[in-house]
């Protein structure tokens, strides 16, 4: 049966790393002494999921975590230090360090080590995460026991809430973009001017026309949306930044 072990220190191992091509041994000593850390784990590298939520918000929220007092986001998963490697540099996750543990000793003595035999994957992690002070679990969020791959509390914005119920959330922007537009050029200085991140998607490269015109019904470049809301052109997203709309669209 999966329990929380709050009060408890982390298991003792040695991480099999690899940095810069060598192989690089850190001890859980290295990775949580003297620091507030947050682990989250998860089934598998790769896996839809992980690949498409866990991972991504938390690289995200961050610079929020960090303004709290949070040192580093750890990822953790049974998945040897070649995979995890490969999959942080495909997520563009440069925030986040991604922590192989190969041999699940780790998560087996979290006591979060389950058969995923049905999957094929063998023994790996249940999704979690938690809060660590010191070598300390302080809070843990694991997911239920339940068919399948459960995720409702492992996220990360469940555990900013934790650490601060009144956060502001990061806005999410979208700029769609054409190369070569001046535009589209102003658009995007006037948001990182504003310290506002966003994902730009390229014309002909990440979409085509159709694409805009569907969501956007517009052909003119670029095209920006904020928290779901059609912001609109450069023009637009002046007159947007000029009312203070810096929290939400």
């Amino acid at each position: 049966m999966i329990k929380s072990i709050e009060g408890q220190r982390v298991p003792n191992v040695i991480f099999r790393t690899r940095e810069d091509h060598s192989w690089v041994n850190r001890s859980s000593d290295d990775i949580f002494a003297g620091k507030s850390v947050i682990v989250f784990s998860l089934p598998g590298a790769f896996t839809p999921t992980c690949s498409s939520s866990h991972v991504p918000r938390y690289n995200q929220l961050q610079p929020l975590f960090a303004a709290r007092g949070i040192d580093e986001i750890i990822c953790v998963s049974v998945n040897d230090a070649f995979v995890m490697n490969e999959w942080k540099s495909a997520q563009g996750a440069d925030r986040v360090t991604f922590l192989p543990d190969g041999n699940g000793e780790f998560t087996a003595g979290m006591g979060l080590l389950v058969d995923k035999n049905e999957l094929g994957f063998g023994k790996r992690s249940w999704r979690y995460s938690m809060l660590v002070r010191d070598g300390v679990i302080e809070k843990m969020f694991i997911e239920k026991e339940q068919p399948g791959d459960p995720f409702s509390v492992s996220d990360a914005d469940t555990m900013l809430a934790h650490l601060d119920p009144h956060a502001s959330r990061p806005l999410d922007v979208t700029v769609f973009s054409r190369p070569g537009c001046v535009f589209c050029a102003r658009a995007k200085g006037m948001l990182t001017d504003a310290g506002i991140e966003f994902e730009e998607l390229v014309l002909n490269r990440d979409y085509t026309d159709r694409t805009l015109r569907a969501v956007a019904d517009r052909t003119s470049y670029p095209q920006v949306f904020v928290n779901g809301h059609h912001i609109g052109g450069a023009d637009e997203v002046a007159g947007w930044l000029g009312r203070g709309k810096t929290e939400a669209a």
